[in-house]
């Protein structure tokens, strides 16, 4: 079987959506499913195998996204369309609509994933709007291009809820994107803190993301000083880069938490973030409109205990035997709650142990086959002429 993965966004710029595509790259072939992904191009990037790279322009006052031509993606997705059986579109822009149009010319499947609720985005990229314009447009366009689709997969349980809650009417598929849990042990403590100039005793916090308006980094900020006028050697790591981070440095000064709040910036996830999740602590995170959340997945894998706000896509996550703590959205709730994990080593210790012990629910291997079999059900289906009306699958 050969599936036609379509994105408008990929390596090396940093996001769920292009860490999904990498395990499903990764992990297709071992179910006897050979993918090729036609995405941008950044820069210079290196030829390699089942990947088809357009030429791109920067998006005006986002440095770190591209837009390819919604001309340029159709004519790539047509002209190589026609040797796949399946084709699976990763984002709503230019891909959505070559993939849709390569599908209807060659009549194969098409699905879609749903990684992002633009809903709760809109508004903080287009902020000369009203808010309920951006909502009421989000949730216009969501539903019409999820309508368009032979099926739907969603990474949470929450964020199929909301589509049938938009008017989303084909099939949606629960299926979470699952991680390689190798990658994230074996991390080693004492040389990162020592690189890092960190005291082996001292207390550290680690959020790992992009820095960006949506993952309530105000409010985490807001926690985490009113928990280090309790815990002053408390340190605080954000690693990870994005449009907010100028204004978060320029916070953190103005609160005088200089030396509480260290930016690392983006890690390689091979060479240095196992390192630094052995280097923390606990693991805090504090975003509310995550359709899944892998980052929580990957702490937990590395053996981090979690506090964390459990809405959206991460109520799926955040379960009670994952060993999270989850306070309330109250700056005050979630700071007592690390002072609290900060001060309890035996607290540390079985939260560690329950939320490595549920990370292994959610490997690579055991959701990618999932996937490759809703793969070969749409394709059964489809050949049959029959509609799709295949179960939701459970959360795992």
């Amino acid at each position: 079987m050969k599936v036609l993965l379509l994105s408008d966004v990929y390596f090396p710029r940093i996001t769920g959506v292009c860490t999904a595509l990498q395990t499903y790259r990764s992990q297709l072939g071992h179910f006897d499913i050979e993918t090729h992904l036609i995405a941008p191009a950044y820069g210079k990037e290196r030829e390699e195998p089942g990947l088809t790279r357009l030429h791109s322009h920067p998006v005006p006052f986002d440095s770190e996204d591209r837009l390819v031509s919604p001309f340029r993606f159709k004519e790539a997705a047509l002209s190589m369309a026609k040797d796949f059986d399946l084709i699976h579109i990763h984002t709503p822009f230019a891909a959505h609509g070559a993939g849709r149009a390569a599908a209807r010319k060659y009549g194969i499947p098409v699905l879609a994933t749903y990684h992002t609720l633009f809903e709760e985005y809109f508004h903080l990229y287009a902020r000369f709007l009203p808010r309920a314009f951006t909502r009421a447009l989000a949730q216009k366009l969501s539903k019409r291009h999820c309508n368009q689709m032979d099926g739907v997969v969603v990474p949470s349980t929450a964020m199929a809820q909301r589509l049938r809650e938009y008017g989303v009417t084909v099939p949606l598929h629960v299926l979470p994107t699952g991680i390689p849990l190798e990658l994230f042990t074996g991390g080693d403590r004492r040389r990162f803190r020592a690189a890092q100039g960190i005291a082996p005793d001292r207390p550290v916090a680690l959020f790992l993301g992009r820095m960006a308006h949506e993952k309530n980094l105000r409010f985490l900020l807001e926690a985490f000083r009113q928990a280090v006028a309790q815990c002053p050697d408390l340190l605080l790591i954000l690693a990870g880069e994005g449009p907010a981070e100028l204004e978060l440095k320029a916070q953190v000064a103005a609160w005088g938490l200089s030396n509480s709040v260290r930016f690392l910036g983006n890690m390689d996830r091979v060479l240095a973030l196992p390192d630094c999740l052995a280097g923390a602590d606990f693991f805090v995170f504090a975003s509310r409109t995550e359709t899944q959340g892998l980052v929580l997945l990957e702490a937990m894998a590395a053996g981090l205990p979690v506090v964390a706000l459990a809405e959206m896509g991460t109520l799926d996550i955040l379960k009670p035997e994952s060993g999270a703590r989850v306070p309330p959205h109250d700056a005050r709730a979630f700071s007592h709650t690390m002072v609290e994990v900060v001060r309890n080593a035996e607290l540390r210790q079985g939260m560690a142990k329950a939320s490595q012990a549920w990370a292994q629910h959610w490997s690579d291997a055991t959701l990618t086959g999932r996937l490759a079999g809703l793969y070969r059900q749409t394709l059964n289906l489809k050949a049959k002429g029959l509609e799709l009306t295949i179960p939701e699958c459970p959360t795992r």
